[in-house]
């Protein structure tokens, strides 16, 4: 429990058994429940996550988007917190982001990465897609927004019905977050955080995501707001 509050964190995972090694036991005590989603993982990524005290949840469909709606279907929290398994966004500032979203009296918190306070973390072509699907985002919407491709956000669970995510790929970020943003009775915020270099391998195709990132936020434009 964290200020009477029972913290769920949720981490989609596809053969991070290394990356979950490391975080897991990074997280604070006050997490009371951890949800790994193996989506699909060939390696030994779940049988790490349970050692380490995680709730596994299998997910066969490949996708980011599908792993987070196992992962969210499963949670019994009343903050939720999400991170990649990779060990690129800070277990040591959950409690942080947590106090910020309590504190503001906030629905919907993402973590921002930009401006990055290590510059080598992230690689000089995921900065320029980051920029360039943000700047997107910002003249779609109408709405200012850092880093509309942060995989770290910190939420009320009794909100997530109200969003309704539904890309099973990885426009789920942006997707989950433009909900937020768009819906008119939730109140969302962004909060800068430290990131990371990654552990293990890179799964993004870059270029490929990128698009289909760009070509959903044009969607997202054009779909009724939720209320």
């Amino acid at each position: 429990m964290y200020r009477d509050k029972k913290i769920t964190v949720v981490i989609p995972c596809y053969n991070e058994e290394e990356g979950i090694a490391r975080v897991i036991p990074t997280l604070p005590t006050s997490v009371d429940e951890i949800i790994v989603v193996d989506n699909n993982s060939t390696d030994s990524t779940s049988d790490v996550a349970e050692k380490l005290g995680a709730k596994v949840v299998f997910e066969a469909r490949k996708g980011y988007g599908a792993a987070y709606k196992a992962g969210l279907s499963a949670v019994s929290g009343d903050i939720v917190v999400t991170m990649d398994g990779d060990g690129t966004y800070p277990a040591e500032q959950i409690e942080e982001c947590i106090d910020y979203l309590l504190d503001n009296d906030l629905d919907f918190v993402s973590a921002s990465r930009f401006p990055l306070k290590n510059p080598g973390a992230m690689n000089l072509s995921n900065k320029i897609g980051n920029t360039v699907l943000t700047l997107a985002t910002l003249i779609l919407f109408f709405r200012g927004i850092r880093d509309s491709q942060s995989g770290m956000w910190i939420f009320k669970s009794s909100i997530y019905d109200k969003l309704s995510p539904e890309s099973n790929g990885m426009p789920f970020s942006e997707e989950i977050k433009i909900a937020a943003l768009r819906h008119p009775e939730i109140r969302f915020d962004e909060y800068n955080v430290n990131y990371h270099p990654r552990i293990g391998e890179v799964k993004l195709e870059k270029w490929k995501d990128g698009m289909r990132n760009l070509l959903y936020l044009v969607k997202l434009r054009f779909k009724p707001i939720k209320r």
